[in-house]
This record gives C-alpha cells, sequence and structure tokens, in this order.
C-alpha cells in the first residue's frame, strides 16, 4: 500500500514479475520500466513489459525500457561511463519532448525515439 517505504524488494521470479508489472503504473506506464532477474551465476535485463509482440514491428513501442535495461546491464557488469553516457542522452531526448512517443506526450515512433538518443549519445 505504501511502495515509498520500500528501498527494493527481492521475491521470487513469478511475484517479482507481477510486482515490477503494478509498479510500472507508478512510474508512468510499462514502457518506461526496466527490469532485472539476477542469480547467482547470471542476469537477463529487459523492459519489464518483455517483449511485447503484439506491438512488434508497428514503430509504436517506448524504447525507454528497453534503453534503461540496457543501462542497468552496463552497470552490473561494470561500465558505469557508458550507462552515464546513454542514461544523459536519453534524458536529454526526454526533457527536449521532440522526439517521444505517444505514450510521453510525443508523435515519435520507436525509431526516431531511438534515433534521437543516438544523436545525442554521439554528442554527450
Amino acid at each position: 500500500m505504501k511502495p515509498e517505504t520500500f528501498d527494493g524488494l527481492l521475491l521470487p521470479n513469478l511475484y517479482g514479475d507481477i510486482v515490477s508489472d503494478l509498479a510500472a503504473g507508478l512510474v508512468g506506464g510499462l514502457g518506461v520500466a526496466p527490469g532485472a532477474n539476477i542469480g547467482p551465476d547470471c542476469a537477463m535485463f529487459e523492459a519489464v513489459h518483455g517483449s511485447a509482440p503484439d506491438i512488434a514491428d508497428k514503430d509504436i513501442a517506448n524504447p525507454m525500457a528497453t534503453i534503461l535495461s540496457a543501462v542497468m546491464m552496463l552497470r552490473y557488469v561494470g561500465q558505469p561511463q557508458a550507462a552515464d553516457r546513454i542514461d544523459q542522452a536519453l534524458s536529454q531526448v526526454l526533457a527536449e519532448k521532440r522526439y517521444v512517443t505517444r505514450d510521453l506526450g510525443g508523435d515519435a515512433g520507436t525509431r526516431r525515439m531511438t534515433d534521437a538518443v543516438v544523436a545525442r549519445l554521439r554528442s554527450v
């Protein structure tokens, strides 16, 4: 009932999946929530919504969750500088609000928003 009282949650996979989907609503929806499954020997990073096959190849998905999942992965593997550069490029695109997807109030598609992040990354 009061998620702000927790710094983090450690849950089995099924419950973690359910809670992460619910918590995504607190931060803007599934399109903006990165996810990680971290075990003792390996880790997997993905958007909380998974692959979203129902909107694949339609150029409408928000790429932010996937980009932020990659940022988390880079930090996990000891590449904080690369993670920070991508995070900063994404933040600049979001702040500019020119090339963001519909769920963020814009009219850009997946490719255009991703291209904008890559362009910003080149200048960071």
